[in-house]
This record gives C-alpha cells, sequence and structure tokens, in this order.
C-alpha cells in the first residue's frame, strides 16, 4: 500500500548541515451533501483507507471520507469504531476537483 503521504508536496531545506523534507500543509475541503452519497454502519476492523480501496478503488482517498464526517471521525487515526454509521460521497470528480482547488493544484 503507497504512502498517504506521496501525493503531498515536499521541499528540502538546509537545517543544521543536514537537508531536512518539510511537507506543504494540505488542505481538505468541505464536502456538499448529496441525495447520491451512502450511508453505512461500520463493522470490526473498517478503516478509512480500506473503505476508500472499497469505494473508490484508491486507498488515497481516505481523507473524503474522513472530511464527510468530521464531528464522527478522529482526526489522528485511520480506525472508525464499529457500528458507527457514516456517509460516504459519491461525486468524487467534484470532491476532487474541490480539493485541487484549495491546494492550487
Amino acid at each position: 500500500m503507497p504512502s498517504r503521504y506521496t501525493s503531498i508536496q515536499t521541499k528540502t531545506v538546509p537545517k543544521n548541515q543536514r537537508t531536512t523534507r518539510i511537507y506543504k500543509t494540505v488542505k481538505y475541503p468541505e464536502i456538499p451533501l448529496s441525495v447520491n452519497d451512502i450511508y453505512a454502519y461500520t463493522t470490526q476492523g473498517d478503516r478509512l483507507d480500506l473503505l476508500a480501496q472499497q469505494f473508490y478503488g484508491d486507498v488515497n482517498l481516505w481523507w473524503v471520507i474522513a472530511s464527510a464526517n468530521p464531528d464522527i471521525i478522529p482526526q489522528n487515526s485511520l480506525f472508525i469504531p464499529e457500528g458507527t454509521e457514516i456517509r460516504i460521497p459519491q461525486d468524487i470528480v467534484t470532491v476532487k476537483s474541490l480539493y485541487n482547488q484549495l491546494n492550487n493544484i
């Protein structure tokens, strides 16, 4: 599984006689509600990256599900408590476009 940091822009800067990689801050968009969104209950072992693979075919889109459920999913984990109802956005083209606009990509 590729790292979720592979698509984040970086720059290398000198620091204390070494070079250090600095990651650019990533901004995630607010994802609008849609009548096409799917609502699902999580089961044991569900993770954001695995759900992203299941619904979008790409583990790197874990942030879409996280951003769609800001009051439910903790920001410091890919894990979701079992039995939690979550929203899974289906208009991924619009979501990616919002992300790209927000991050000047």
